[in-house]
């Protein structure tokens, strides 16, 4: 040692000496217990792996920028449901005063638990197994269960990009495809196809030409090859943008989450430049209060708002993990929310704008083939020409007129008004028909851009909008099975990204047979809603009742600069868990009182019918349930029971050269006794976690400080990359 050194000098003085931690430790070179006889862990020291896993943890990708991240993020949370799910709500529940209860329920439920996603990912740079690990072992099944609703939503969700690229590349074409019924000849004489007749031609294209579909489930009918064509092109854009990571999907995410807000404003404009684009505008806006003190709009707007902002599913964890540890989670939190809200509301406007004009040219159409009616029975005698009012001209009939002359012949005939065949043709019937999902998108959007002046233009652009959509919501799906695995097993990314997609069309093969519409229906209803619910309660009770609210406040306030504000503590530790046990709850008894069936298109009678799933259907929707929720007992039943270790017979130390120098250079001589004792955590670094994390089969223990991933699960990275955390 120095002669010059303060413990040297000591040494030679009469005074009472109390070693400095700081000079000791300032001249000793770093001690790797884990190379020591001190290593009682029985673990060979296996040099080349611990420099790989430093090297992992101190090269993890980073977003390129703050507005790419942003872009991701609103890429993923801002899906198809917010253009055709969320209109069908808003028209359902109340019209304007459905977006009071969504958005109470946003602020109290939403964006607390949508914060809190992304304030753990950024503490502990992990996807959802690696988080759910180390916050609490016990419930470390909630990031599996996690991957597992990925995999199940990604299977059929990718089936709808699917969709949209066959009807994309079908609009190059004027007329469009759907806009007549075909035309069949029967021997020397062409009749229009009766299916299509029956029905309507964007009716008929959809069910016969683009899903060629069953009449029932049971009837599989072989695989629709162009769909299967479709899904491949689907599977083979998510795996090329997700083949690289971040580095990839990050790139992709300028355009698929800018481009659909472009469309969006362009199909605004143009649709309030079509007539009775108003008259949809102002039915969607006409708030019916009463709705509003109905509970199942509650629960309809609480399941839109978990469903919109992407909670549970793990890519909102997984895009936040590649942020650095200083970025404010709180603003994006909060503006990623609020811009989901606005797109939701603007993509109404746009729907019932469209709907609007749609519903005008339906009762146009209405009081022409009724006029007809009236004429013929006028010319028969059936009515007399006294019943009609002087001033109604039938060569230039509006829809005032023929409900003025509907009413007179009602009241007059009201014996055999019903024999006369003879319908209302009142806009406000037509407005509220209710369309949602595939619906809305592939036979009530398509049939009103039929009477768009250059159809095929915005049909081009409202089907590249869709896939672009899917696509943004695609990649963060698939990043919340892709980061934890490869976080977790250190296999290949790009190895593991082409074999799960290559595995998943595979599978999804079952959604592009001729009745594969109802398995996408039925995962669509059954596989996600109940598991992710008890997923989000759970992620919520691990932070705010198991880690501790207090602490994660504490936490919080060292990585953002401020201490969020005492709304949080209230809503993480109250309020969210108990309105997600509600949601829970009511989603049990809404399946229990809603008996599981679909609407199956039945070909000879051209109309919908709602049918019950079959015993072996049944089997497949219990299964897709139990199969989601599966990890949470048995990886709690693991741990609790020691079956599978969670690293408490564990002990080794390890210094990481630089680390803990950083830590003790930054010392007062006061503080390093608080320090060796670490008697107020908060106020001074801690270079070891204040509970036990799960490391995993023959890991090493939570206190060794390295700048690798401990053990099979890698929880104790975070204390490399942020030694003055206590997380």
């Amino acid at each position: 040692m120095p002669k010059n050194s303060k413990v040297t000098q000591r040494e030679h003085s009469s005074e009472h000496v109390t070693e400095s931690v700081a000079d000791l430790l300032a001249h000793q070179e770093p001690v790797d217990y884990k190379r020591s006889v001190l290593n009682v862990t029985g673990d060979a020291w296996d040099k080349q792996k611990e420099g790989d896993e430093e090297l992992d943890a101190e090269n993890r990708p980073a977003w390129n920028s703050k507005l790419q991240y942003i872009l991701a993020q609103i890429g993923y949370s801002v899906g198809l449901g917010n253009v055709w799910r969320f209109p069908y709500l808003c028209q359902k529940n109340g019209g304007g005063a459905y977006l009071v209860p969504y958005l109470v329920l946003l602020i109290i439920i939403g964006l607390p638990l949508f914060f809190l996603e992304l304030a753990v990912g950024q503490r502990i740079r992990r996807g959802s197994i690696g988080v759910w690990n180390y916050i609490c072992p016990r419930l470390g099944g909630i990031g599996y269960a996690s991957c597992l609703v990925c995999f199940f939503v990604g299977l059929y969700y990718n089936v709808i990009i699917g969709w949209s690229i066959f009807y994309f590349f079908k609009s190059f074409q004027y007329p469009l495809p759907w806009s007549e019924c075909p035309v069949v000849k029967n021997g020397s004489v062409a009749v229009v196809e009766t299916e299509c007749e029956r029905s309507s031609a964007t009716t008929y294209f959809w069910y016969r030409e683009a899903l060629d579909i069953s009449n029932s489930i049971s009837e599989s009918g072989g695989l629709n090859w162009k769909m299967t064509l479709c899904l491949l092109v689907a599977w083979s854009l998510v795996g090329l943008a997700m083949i690289k990571g971040i580095q990839s999907s990050g790139k992709v995410m300028y355009f698929s989450s800018l481009f659909p807000y472009v469309v969006l404003v362009c199909f605004l404009v143009r649709g309030l430049l079509l007539r009775g684009a108003v008259d949809g505008i102002m039915h969607m806006f006409t708030p019916k209060l009463d709705k509003m003190l109905d509970p199942q709009v509650w629960r309809e707007a609480a399941t839109q708002v978990f469903f919109a902002l992407g909670l549970g599913f793990g890519g909102v964890i997984a895009f936040s993990s590649y942020n650095k540890q200083d970025n404010n989670c709180h603003f994006d939190a909060t503006l990623v929310s609020f811009i989901n809200f606005f797109t939701s509301v603007l993509a109404t406007l746009v729907v019932f704008a469209v709907l609007g004009f749609k519903a005008n040219i339906m009762n146009e159409k209405c009081v022409v083939e009724n006029a007809e009616k009236i004429l013929g029975y006028l010319n028969t005698n059936v009515l007399s020409h006294d019943l009609i009012p002087p001033h109604v001209n039938f060569s230039h009939l509006t829809a005032k007129d023929y409900n003025e002359m509907y009413r007179v012949i009602m009241t007059v005939k009201e014996g055999h008004f019903k024999e006369l065949g003879l319908d209302a043709c009142l806009l406000e019937d037509e407005l509220n028909k209710s369309v949602q999902g595939t619906g809305l998108a592939f036979i009530a959007f398509t049939e009103a851009m039929t009477h768009f002046p250059a159809s095929p233009f915005w049909s081009v652009m409202f089907f590249l909008m869709l896939i672009n959509l899917g696509l943004g919501s695609m990649i963060g799906t698939m990043s919340g099975i892709t980061t934890p695995i490869i976080d977790t097993f250190k296999v290949r990314k790009e190895v593991f990204t082409v074999g799960c997609c290559i595995f998943a069309f595979v599978v999804g093969l079952i959604f592009v047979q001729r009745s594969g519409n109802y398995f996408v229906t039925m995962f669509d209803d059954y596989s996600a809603t109940l598991p992710l619910t008890v997923v989000v309660i759970l992620e919520n009770i691990a932070v705010a009742w198991i880690y501790g609210t207090k602490k994660f406040m504490q936490e919080l306030t060292e990585m953002l600069g401020f201490r969020p504000y005492q709304f949080y503590y209230y809503a993480w530790k109250y309020v969210s868990p108990i309105c997600m046990a509600v949601l829970m709850t009511a989603s049990i008894i809404q399946l229990g009182v809603s008996p599981p069936g679909y609407s199956a298109w039945i070909r000879e009678e051209a109309a919908e019918k709602f049918l019950f799933y079959p015993t072996w259907a049944m089997a497949i929707l219990i299964s897709l349930i139990i199969l989601a929720s599966l990890p949470l007992p048995l990886v709690f039943i693991l741990r609790q029971f020691h079956l599978v270790s969670d690293g408490s017979n564990a002990l080794s130390v390890t210094y990481k050269k630089g680390r803990m120098m950083k830590d003790i250079s930054n010392l007062e001589d006061n503080d390093e006794t608080r320090f060796i004792l670490s008697k107020v955590p908060s106020e001074t670094p801690s270079p070891m976690p204040t509970h036990r994390s799960y490391l995993g089969p023959g890991s090493n223990s939570p206190l060794e400080m390295s700048s690798a991933p401990n053990g099979r699960y890698g929880s104790g990275y975070l204390l490399a990359s942020t030694p003055e955390s206590e997380l």
